[in-house]
């Protein structure tokens, strides 16, 4: 019997994430499934069983009646769970080694960069100015990372071996070793009052969008050899109050920002944050994983699925994530 096709809808991306690249990639670990990457007028609409998608138009995935599973070939769900004609499917989120890897060096990179000066380093060399600042320990300054999911817990566990005061915050209890753990609204204002450095890698739901504003900046402690704490979101766009970020910058209830996600993507060319002299700027792609181990995870997962086995990281539609 033929196996159900799998359809692509995939939209934007660089070259390496371009849709024709993705139908090579799954014809290669699907050699015996039907793959189809739309726009096609030929395909059957009955026959998709699986949809492997990117950035999907509203409306969309509900064409396939017969539609079992859908795959996101990236980490953010919140553009799907805001398709209010979404099929009542599983919606599997991307979770590869590499991609977790590969956040984890992000974040550390931050870190390190902020706490070992690299703003103010950078400046003197370009000033041609020998004058090296005392340099503080690890030991000193705490970070605090909100969002304990597989790659939060990563990116904390690194921390803490290179020596930093690491603590967490999540929604729900969470438990990792060496890691200080709070949890909840009622334990969000002890969590920021003790963070130097804060890493955001929350998802995107209605419950946080915004969530980095004005009022939890505030919140940071304002005692560590950093004088004012810094700010890293590596997360979603949508969390961040950009205004809020801009005025706190400036206002020096911030010290220093590194950005990985903004509200609008690409970045507007006439954006404060390109030039902001407090700003570290990179182009969502923290965690941009290897988009041929994605293919092989999905390709496993459908075998695994068809085989009567569970699928793995699942959202959950109540939750968002």
């Amino acid at each position: 019997m033929a196996k159900g096709a799998l359809a692509l809808l995939i939209h934007g991306g660089t070259e390496n994430w371009s849709p024709q690249r993705w139908k090579q990639r799954f014809d290669e670990v699907c050699p015996d499934r039907p793959v189809v990457l739309l726009p096609d007028a030929a395909f059957d609409p009955a026959a998709i069983h699986y949809a492997a998608v990117w950035k999907p138009a509203p409306g969309e995935l509900a064409a396939f009646p017969n539609l079992r599973v859908i795959f996101n070939l990236g980490a953010g769900v919140d553009a799907l769970m805001a398709d209010a004609s979404l099929p009542k499917v599983p919606l599997v989120r991307v979770s590869v080694g590499d991609l977790t890897s590969r956040m984890t060096e992000y974040v550390v990179l931050h870190v390190l960069m902020h706490h070992r000066q690299e703003p103010y380093l950078r400046a003197s060399q370009r000033a041609k100015r020998w004058a090296p600042k005392a340099q503080w320990p690890a030991s000193v300054i705490s970070v605090g990372v909100m969002g304990l999911g597989t790659l939060g817990a990563n990116a904390a566990g690194a921390l803490k071996h290179l020596g930093f005061r690491v603590s967490g915050w999540s929604r729900s209890v969470r438990q990792i070793d060496g890691i200080e753990c709070f949890c909840g609204k009622e334990q969000l204002d002890a969590f920021l009052r003790r963070t130097d450095i804060l890493v955001c890698l929350l998802p995107l739901t209605p419950d946080t969008r915004h969530i980095l504003n004005r009022g939890v900046f505030a919140k940071l402690n304002r005692d560590s050899p950093l004088q004012a704490p810094v700010l890293i979101n590596a997360g979603r766009g949508g969390l961040q109050n950009e205004a809020d970020i801009l005025q706190c910058l400036d206002d020096g209830t911030l010290g220093a920002v590194s950005l990985d996600v903004f509200v609008q993507e690409p970045l507007p060319a006439d954006s404060p944050f390109w030039t902001h002299p407090k700003v570290m700027l990179t182009p969502h792609n923290a965690a941009d994983t290897d988009p041929d181990e994605i293919s092989k995870y999905v390709a496993r997962q459908i075998e695994r699925f068809e085989a009567g086995g569970v699928l793995e990281n699942v959202v959950d539609p109540k939750r968002g994530y």
